[in-house]
This record gives C-alpha cells, structure tokens and sequence, in this order.
C-alpha cells in the first residue's frame, strides 16, 4: 500500500482501536480510576515508567504503586519525605522510586509537572520538551543508576515511555482514551511511543527504511504519519499498536 490508500487504512485502524474498549486491557486503566488532574498526572507518569513487558504485570505493579502512594498520588508527593519502600518492576527498584518520588514533589513545588515540559531554548519541538523534563527531573540528588529510567532522546533513545505518558496528557481522543488535560503542548507535536512491535508494521508498511528503533528511526516515522494527519499524528499509534497486539 501507498500514499492515499495508505492513509486510508491507517485512519480505518485508528479509528478502530481508539475506543473506550482499549482502556479494559492497557495500563492506561490506572489512571483513569482519577479525575483530579495531579492525580492523574502523577499516576500516568509513573505507570508509563514501568511500561515494559507484559501488559499484566504492569497494571499490577501500577496498582502496587497506587497502595504506595495511599490512593492519593498528589497529597502522597506533596508531604514525601525518603523512606525505605518496597517495589520491584524488573530493573526499576525501590531506590529509582524513592527518587522519583522526591524529583516529583520538587517538580510540583516549582511550577508541575506539565510546566516541567515547556519549551527547550536551543531544541525545537517534542524532543527539546522532553530534555528540559530531564534536565529538571534529574536536578534531586539520585544515584547514576536511575538515569537510565529516563530516556535521552540527545543520545539517540525513542523515548518510548515518556512519549507514551504525553500521548496521554496532550490528546484529546474524544473517545475516553487518551486524557487530554495538558493544554500547553498542541497534538501536531507528539511523537507515538515507538517499540518493536510499532516499528516492526511500521516497516512492514514502509513507513521507516531506518534499522534501529532510535530517534532517527522515530523521526523517519513521524514525518510519514504527519502526511496523513498533520494534527493528531500521534492517533497512529493505535492503529500500529493494535495490529502488533490484537491481531
């Protein structure tokens, strides 16, 4: 398939998979049991933090954060103070928590978290966004091995974790997906959490020539997405997504 037919088929899977359905089976489930909008926030990035493996063991561990947190994410940062704490989800560890969680209540006691994502003064777009995040969550004394958790798009990563967390602050699906409560960000930004299924059909239709899933990679894509919806490219990822896991 190409160009218009492309496009069609595209729009026809989006369309598809972006309903209130794909909440029963994906982690996005956690934080829509919110509707304050911190609390939502707070929960969506940590949840996409941990977004690696499989869909199941995700959601439970999500939950396990949510206990963590005494069902009240934003009041539960706001008064933090490091403890000893119990959570594992493969290699990010009580340590990488403890951080996280002191990084977010220096973040919401400067501005938030979506100010957290403003615009970078050398780096346009998305990307530049998500370096002055780095740039400011890593300001709270950590150790170098949480690093790693957030991803740095400057040394070529796809940032998929972080893309997906602004997929669903930034759209409004009007579906009840994807949140839309981050009015500072317009969608046309947006780049869609790419991984190896995403890349794999993305080849399979020659949308990305690139080998590695890297920044380029997701570049090469976004350009090509951004032909056919140059408002809400990111809507894509649904239909990427759902052919990868639902057929």
């Amino acid at each position: 398939m190409k160009g218009e037919e492309l496009r069609e088929y595209l729009d026809f899977k989006a369309e598809q998979y972006n309903t209130r359905a794909f909440i029963e089976s994906d982690p996005i489930q956690l934080p829509h049991r919110f509707t304050k909008k911190e609390d939502i926030e707070i929960v969506s990035f940590l949840i996409s933090t941990i977004a690696w493996g499989q869909r199941g063991t995700i959601i439970k561990n999500g939950e396990g954060l949510i206990d963590i947190m005494e069902n009240n994410p934003h009041e539960f940062i706001l008064n933090y103070t490091s403890r000893k704490l119990e959570f594992v989800h493969r290699t990010f560890n009580a340590i990488d928590l403890d951080f996280f969680f002191r990084s977010l209540r220096n973040i919401y006691e400067n501005g938030g978290l979506e100010n957290s994502f403003s615009v970078h003064p050398e780096i346009e777009g998305i990307k530049g966004r998500i370096v002055h995040f780095r740039e400011r969550f890593l300001e709270t004394e950590h150790e170098k091995r949480s690093e790693k958790h957030i991803s740095n798009p400057m040394k070529g990563s796809a940032a998929k974790r972080i893309n997906m967390f602004l997929r669903w602050m930034v759209r409004n699906d009007k579906q009840g997906v994807d949140f839309g409560i981050w009015k500072s960000i317009p969608a046309s930004e947006l780049y869609i959490p790419l991984d190896v299924h995403t890349s794999r059909h993305a080849r399979n239709l020659g949308l990305i020539q690139r080998k590695q899933d890297d920044w380029k990679a997701l570049e090469e894509l976004m350009s090509q997405l951004r032909k056919f919806d140059p408002v809400d490219p990111a809507k894509y990822d649904f239909a990427l997504f759902g052919i990868g896991a639902f057929e």
